[in-house]
C-alpha cells in the first residue's frame, strides 16, 4: 500500500492520520514505513510516524529534508540560505522504495504549499507519482478547500484515492455533520474513506488498497 497523504491545510491532522494507518497495517502483520520529504519548525512529526511505523529506519531516512524554523519550506529555506532539493528527496524515496512495499508519504501543510519560487508540494507528489489521499479539518470552511484540492489532484493526472474526514476538534457542529453528505454529492465518483473522529486510536484498512 502506498499513498500521498496531503491535506486541505495545516493543522488537518495528516501525521494523525498517517499514524493510524501505519498501526493498521503493523496489526495486519505488515512492516510499513512513513516517508515525510519535508518538515518546518520540528521534527515530532517524524518522531511520531516513526514511532508508528515498522522499526528500523532513522529520521534522516524518513525525513531528508528539515528546516528549523516553522515557516513555509521556502521561506525557511530562503532564511537559512538551504533551498529545497527535490533530487535529495527523489534519491531517498528511491532508497526507501527499493527496501519497503507499504510506504505513507505525508506532504506538509496543504497541497500547493511552495517549496521554492518554481515548486510546490503539488509538483513534488507528481514526481512521486503516488495515488493522493485528502485528509479534510472537518469544519465549516471544509468544502471548497476540499474541493479545490481535488481538482487540482486531478488537472495534474493524478488519482485522487479518497478523503478522510478529521475531526481536529472534540465539538460536532452542523457543517461538520454535513460535510460529509455534500462531498458525496458534489463528487460522488470520490470515496469518503474513514471519518476520524477526535482522539480515535484506531483506523480500518477497508476500503484502502
Amino acid at each position: 500500500m502506498r499513498y500521498f497523504i496531503t491535506a486541505t491545510d495545516t493543522g488537518a491532522g495528516k501525521t494523525t492520520v498517517t499514524c493510524l494507518l501505519l498501526r493498521a497495517l503493523k496489526a495486519a502483520g505488515r512492516a510499513p514505513a512513513a516517508f515525510k520529504p519535508v518538515c518546518c519548525g520540528s521534527r515530532q512529526d517524524v518522531v511520531d510516524l516513526m514511532d508508528a511505523a515498522a522499526p528500523g529506519l532513522v529520521a534522516e531516512e524518513v525525513n531528508p529534508v528539515f528546516y528549523r524554523m516553522p515557516l513555509s519550506p521556502m521561506a525557511a529555506g530562503m532564511l537559512e540560505n538551504r533551498p529545497f532539493s527535490l533530487p535529495a528527496v527523489m534519491a531517498a524515496w528511491e532508497k526507501l522504495s527499493a527496501q519497503h512495499t507499504d510506504i505513507l508519504v505525508e506532504g506538509a501543510g496543504g497541497w500547493e504549499v511552495p517549496l521554492t519560487s518554481s515548486l510546490t508540494i503539488a509538483d513534488m507528489a507528481a514526481a512521486l507519482g503516488l495515488p493522493v489521499i485528502v485528509v479534510v479539518n472537518n469544519k465549516l470552511g471544509a468544502l471548497s478547500h476540499s474541493i479545490l484540492t481535488v481538482r487540482s489532484i486531478r488537472q495534474r493526472g493524478l488519482q485522487c484515492a479518497g478523503l478522510i474526514l478529521n475531526y481536529v476538534d472534540p465539538e460536532r457542529d452542523t457543517a461538520s455533520i454535513s460535510n460529509a453528505a455534500v462531498l458525496r454529492k458534489v463528487l460522488p465518483d470520490l470515496p469518503v474513506l474513514a471519518e476520524v473522529m477526535h482522539g480515535e486510536t484506531e483506523l480500518s484498512l477497508d476500503g484502502f488498497q
